[in-house]
Protein backbone atom coordinates (compact mmCIF):
# COMPACT_ATOMS: atom_id res chain seq x y z
CA UNK A 1 0.00 0.00 0.00
CA UNK A 2 1.11 3.26 -1.16
CA UNK A 3 1.41 6.10 1.50
CA UNK A 4 -0.87 8.14 -0.55
CA UNK A 5 -3.89 5.25 0.57
CA UNK A 6 -2.69 4.76 3.88
CA UNK A 7 -3.53 8.70 3.71
CA UNK A 8 -6.58 8.17 1.86
CA UNK A 9 -7.70 5.12 3.70
CA UNK A 10 -6.93 7.34 7.61
CA UNK A 11 -8.85 9.83 6.14
CA UNK A 12 -12.22 8.13 5.14
CA UNK A 13 -11.88 6.26 7.80
CA UNK A 14 -11.88 9.30 10.18
CA UNK A 15 -14.41 10.83 8.49
CA UNK A 16 -16.98 7.48 8.63
CA UNK A 17 -16.11 7.87 12.37
CA UNK A 18 -16.66 11.40 13.19
CA UNK A 19 -19.96 10.75 11.68
CA UNK A 20 -21.05 8.19 13.17
CA UNK A 21 -20.03 9.88 16.64
CA UNK A 22 -22.08 13.09 15.68
CA UNK A 23 -24.76 10.29 15.26
CA UNK A 24 -24.37 8.87 18.46
CA UNK A 25 -25.45 9.81 22.23
CA UNK A 26 -22.99 11.90 23.66
CA UNK A 27 -20.57 10.31 26.45
CA UNK A 28 -21.52 6.78 25.50
CA UNK A 29 -19.63 3.74 25.22
CA UNK A 30 -20.29 3.74 21.61
CA UNK A 31 -18.82 7.35 21.36
CA UNK A 32 -16.20 6.51 23.18
CA UNK A 33 -15.17 3.92 21.15
CA UNK A 34 -15.66 5.04 18.02
CA UNK A 35 -14.19 8.87 19.25
CA UNK A 36 -10.77 6.99 19.85
CA UNK A 37 -10.95 5.03 16.74
CA UNK A 38 -11.78 8.36 14.36
CA UNK A 39 -9.69 10.14 16.71
CA UNK A 40 -6.38 7.90 15.79
CA UNK A 41 -7.44 8.28 12.21
CA UNK A 42 -7.10 11.72 12.16
CA UNK A 43 -3.69 11.64 13.55
CA UNK A 44 -2.80 8.31 11.00
CA UNK A 45 -4.01 11.03 8.53
CA UNK A 46 -2.03 13.57 9.51
CA UNK A 47 1.01 11.96 10.00
CA UNK A 48 0.88 10.36 6.83
CA UNK A 49 0.55 13.78 4.95
CA UNK A 50 3.65 14.62 5.79
CA UNK A 51 4.59 11.47 3.47
CA UNK A 52 2.66 13.02 0.19
CA UNK A 53 4.57 15.87 -0.84
CA UNK A 54 3.96 18.07 -3.95
CA UNK A 55 6.70 18.71 -6.56
CA UNK A 56 9.07 17.62 -3.54
CA UNK A 57 7.50 20.06 -1.08
CA UNK A 58 5.43 20.34 1.39
CA UNK A 59 1.90 22.72 0.70
CA UNK A 60 0.04 25.08 2.83
CA UNK A 61 -2.61 22.56 3.72
CA UNK A 62 -0.19 20.42 5.79
CA UNK A 63 -0.12 22.97 8.06
CA UNK A 64 -4.15 21.53 8.52
CA UNK A 65 -2.01 18.66 9.59
CA UNK A 66 0.05 20.10 12.29
CA UNK A 67 -2.90 21.45 13.79
CA UNK A 68 -4.32 18.35 13.45
CA UNK A 69 -1.26 16.81 15.47
CA UNK A 70 -1.31 19.41 18.28
CA UNK A 71 -5.38 19.80 18.38
CA UNK A 72 -6.66 15.84 18.59
CA UNK A 73 -4.47 15.17 21.57
CA UNK A 74 -6.25 18.82 22.87
CA UNK A 75 -9.31 17.67 22.52
CA UNK A 76 -8.78 14.49 24.27
CA UNK A 77 -7.49 15.99 26.94
CA UNK A 78 -10.00 18.40 27.26
CA UNK A 79 -12.56 15.60 27.38
CA UNK A 80 -10.81 14.07 29.88
CA UNK A 81 -10.71 16.79 32.38
CA UNK A 82 -14.46 17.55 31.79
CA UNK A 83 -14.36 20.36 29.61
CA UNK A 84 -16.98 19.11 26.90
CA UNK A 85 -17.54 22.35 25.40
CA UNK A 86 -13.96 22.96 24.54
CA UNK A 87 -13.93 19.05 24.12
CA UNK A 88 -16.54 19.67 21.17
CA UNK A 89 -15.43 22.68 19.11
CA UNK A 90 -11.64 21.30 19.10
CA UNK A 91 -13.03 18.03 17.42
CA UNK A 92 -15.86 20.04 15.42
CA UNK A 93 -12.44 21.72 14.54
CA UNK A 94 -10.61 18.73 12.92
CA UNK A 95 -13.80 17.31 11.18
CA UNK A 96 -13.78 20.65 9.55
CA UNK A 97 -10.44 20.65 8.95
CA UNK A 98 -10.86 17.01 7.40
CA UNK A 99 -13.45 18.66 5.47
CA UNK A 100 -11.26 21.26 3.61
CA UNK A 101 -8.04 19.03 3.25
CA UNK A 102 -10.17 16.35 1.59
CA UNK A 103 -11.91 19.34 -0.98
CA UNK A 104 -8.39 20.70 -1.36
CA UNK A 105 -7.54 17.04 -2.60
CA UNK A 106 -9.98 16.56 -4.73
CA UNK A 107 -11.03 19.60 -6.50
CA UNK A 108 -7.67 21.66 -6.66
CA UNK A 109 -5.86 21.93 -9.78
CA UNK A 110 -2.71 19.73 -10.39
CA UNK A 111 -3.50 17.65 -6.78
CA UNK A 112 -2.97 13.97 -7.61
CA UNK A 113 -6.84 13.15 -6.92
CA UNK A 114 -8.00 15.32 -9.39
CA UNK A 115 -9.20 13.59 -12.27
CA UNK A 116 -7.12 10.56 -11.55
CA UNK A 117 -7.87 7.45 -10.40
CA UNK A 118 -5.85 6.53 -7.71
Amino acid sequence: MSMIHLHLAASLLALGGILAVLALPKGRLAHRLIGRGAAAMLLLSAISSFEIASRGHLSAIHILSVVTLVNVPFAIWAARTGRIATHRRAMLANAGGLAVAGLFATFAPGRYTSGRLL
